[in-house]
């Protein structure tokens, strides 16, 4: 029997936060506006997966290397990119600009990324990888990719597809305040 209370007992071989999931939908569905529980069932299961999955992320992959996720995805970006102004860089990650200054600052201290003048702007820059940045990135690159093949292998190829393009089409109706 489930000892936890107000949790269905019928979901028991579920994990505890899918059973959560499920007995907050149900209560939700019972409820009067504003209460939504397919937008609560979506919301929650987003952040759920999202925690999860960073969090697998940067203790089995980025942590022992010595980064965090987030200096990975720069670092990724600039592998991909090549040299790019910190405000891009900004742009591109959802991150403010302060917080990709500190997350540069933290890679140049390391010797893996540096700051580059703008040629024809004498105040500008722009982030590029040192060879050992470049390196880094790569071999942190093959582990997340294997990581995230476990991740998802339980989706076939179109039901990668198909989640890829709604959560596309999520992010492009987001609030305009954001």
């Amino acid at each position: 029997m489930n000892s936890e209370p107000g949790i269905r007992p019928d979901l028991g071989d579920e994990p505890p936060d899918l059973r959560y999931a499920a007995y907050a939908r149900n209560r939700l569905a019972n409820m009067p506006p504003p209460a939504d529980a397919e937008a609560f069932a979506l919301a929650y299961h987003l952040l759920q997966l999202s925690y999860l999955l960073v969090t697998d992320l940067e203790t089995r992959i980025h942590r022992p290397r010595g980064l965090t996720l987030a200096g990975f995805r720069l670092m990724f970006k600039l592998w991909l990119l090549g040299p790019t102004q910190p405000v891009r860089l900004a742009e591109i990650s959802a991150m403010s600009r302060s917080a990709v200054t500190n997350v540069v600052n933290t890679l140049e201290r390391g010797g893996l990324v540096e700051r580059r003048p703008v040629p024809d702007d004498g105040r500008a820059v722009v982030v590029a990888l040192t060879p050992e940045g470049e390196a880094a990135v790569r071999e942190a690159f093959a582990e997340q990719a294997r990581r995230e093949r476990e991740w998802f292998a339980c989706l076939g190829p179109d039901e990668r597809e198909r989640m890829t393009a709604l959560l596309s089409r999520i992010l492009r109706a987001r609030p305009a305040d954001l």
